[in-house]
This record gives C-alpha cells, structure tokens and sequence, in this order.
C-alpha cells in the first residue's frame, strides 16, 4: 500500500492506493492549523501503518525541495501564517518511518496526469491549476523540472486586457497570473464567484485571455506535448475553448504546435489527479532502480 498526502491550501486529502495507483481508501480535511490539520492526517494513515511502503505529499507552498538545505521538507513563505516554516516532513516522520516523496501540489497533479494518462505517448507534459492560489509544474523525461527551488509559474507577469481595469490582487507583484486570474480575484473584481458569473458574461474573455498567455509563455519556453489547465477555475467547460482561441491569437503561427485540442486541455483525471500523483510517486520512491 502506498499514502498520498494532497495539502492544498483550503483541505487535506489523504488516501491509500495499491500497487495499480487504485484509491482503496480516502478522506479530507479541513486546513486549519499544523497540530489539529496533522493529528487527524497521522490518525487516518495509522490503521493501514503495517502495510504502507511510502508516502507522497504534494503541498501548497512555496515549499523548500532542496534536499541539501536545512528546511528541506518545509513549508515557507506561505501566506497562511500557522503553516509558514513548518516542518511538513519533519512532522510526518515522527509518527511514521517510511519513504516521504515531497513536492508541490501542483508537481503532484502534474504527475499524476502524465503517468495515468500521458506517460507511453508524450514525454513533456505542464500542467496548471488555476484555483484559490495559481501554479505550475513540468515534467520532462519524467522528472520534474526544477533547480535551486520548485517553479512559481502562478506569478508571472501578464500584459493586462485592454478592456480590464483591475490591478490584481497579489501582495508581492501587479499584475501576475496568479493577482489578474485566480479565484479570489475574479469574486474582487466581479463581487461573485466564478460559478455566479454567466457563461455569457464578457469577463470570460478577459480571463481566457490571462490563462491564454500563460500558454503562450509556457509555450515559447518549453515546447511542451501537451498544457493542462485544472483546478476550480477551470470547472468552467466553456473555458478551455476560449484559451485555446485566445492562445492561437497570441502565437500568430509563430510556432506549430500539435493540434490546439490535444495541446491545450484539462485533466483525465479531474480532481483526482493529485492524489493519484501521489501515490505514484510514493511508489516511484521505493521501486525505482
């Protein structure tokens, strides 16, 4: 049995998977505070402690992977104060005694898309939540790509939308991906939630075209097989179609890509595509050669 830890910033999903990556058991969790959010997290993986091998946690950051640093395994300069330098792995480790595979949320959902749906045909996949936070992950050759720390795609700067005053909502940059189109700043600019907003409404067009651009850059940089956008966002089936046009505006043909509807999508997997990246990774920790 391999553990799956996604710590998102609103809840902890927690689940069990067997060797095929099915999920046998899962639960979640409401994100509070360290000592209540991981006592209820120790006591759901405690009933199945005989049989688990590993455990992948995919977290909300930014997060500290540099396995020489001396916070490897925490989380950092979150904005939510009662997690910021917490020992996630630390913690996890004084209750359990296994293999811990630690990344991103987003790495995790990356990586579950790409060994569930794109590993045997496409070998360079991105994938994107756009949610309460943004963020990005990219996998190349099945390795994520990273150096110093995990990328921070969600804040990239976009040009703003000729028809669009607001000026974001991120306290460390204007006008960045994550400030001009994440949940919380699309309910500050509407005064409504995403789902309140009529599929009709002209603000789509200007939040495709944040997203869009996100694409474009991703595009340009990496030359990935396929983008995926997920996360609630992106619950909005209308939207896709509206990247993918605004994405072939931004391009002008610069570059070919595959086809625009196998190249920019959404997740197989939906909201499942994190926990099962997981315990993929979990169980890539302890077979791999």
């Amino acid at each position: 049995m391999y553990g799956a830890i996604e710590a998102g910033g609103t809840k902890f999903v927690c689940a069990i998977g067997n060797e095929n990556l099915e999920i046998v058991e899962q639960e979640s969790f409401p994100t509070t505070i360290p000592e209540e959010t991981m006592r209820l997290v120790e006591n759901f993986f405690k009933k199945y402690q005989q049989d688990l091998e590993s455990i992948g946690v995919g977290s909300f950051g930014p997060i500290d992977v540099n396995e020489s640093s001396e916070t490897y395994g925490y989380i950092t300069s979150t904005p939510k104060k009662a997690w910021e330098y917490f020992d996630f792995v630390g913690s996890l480790k004084k209750s359990f005694d296994l293999p811990i595979f630690w990344t991103t949320d987003v790495n995790a959902a990356a990586y579950g898309e790409y060994v569930q749906s794109y590993e045997q045909s496409n070998s360079n996949i991105v994938y994107y939540t756009i949610g309460t936070g943004v963020g990005g992950g990219a996998i190349q050759n099945g390795e994520f790509i990273q150096g110093f720390s995990h990328p921070e795609m969600g804040h990239m700067k976009v040009v703003p939308h000729p028809e669009d005053s607001f000026k974001g909502n991120c306290p460390f940059h204007n006008n960045c991906l994550e400030g001009m189109a994440a949940g919380p700043a699309i309910e500050q600019r509407n005064g409504k939630k995403g789902q309140e907003i009529p599929v009709e409404d002209p603000f789509w067009d200007i939040e495709a075209y944040y997203i869009a651009q996100s694409a474009y850059n991703t595009t340009l940089m990496l030359s990935p097989d396929v983008i995926i956008f997920g996360g609630g966002v992106m619950k909005q089936e209308h939207l896709i179609e509206k990247v993918r046009k605004e994405f072939l505006n931004l391009i002008n043909d610069y570059v070919k890509t595959p086809d625009i509807k196998e190249y920019i999508v959404t997740p197989k997997l939906g909201q499942n595509a994190g926990t099962v990246g997981c315990l993929a990774l979990a169980k890539k920790l302890v077979t791999k050669k």
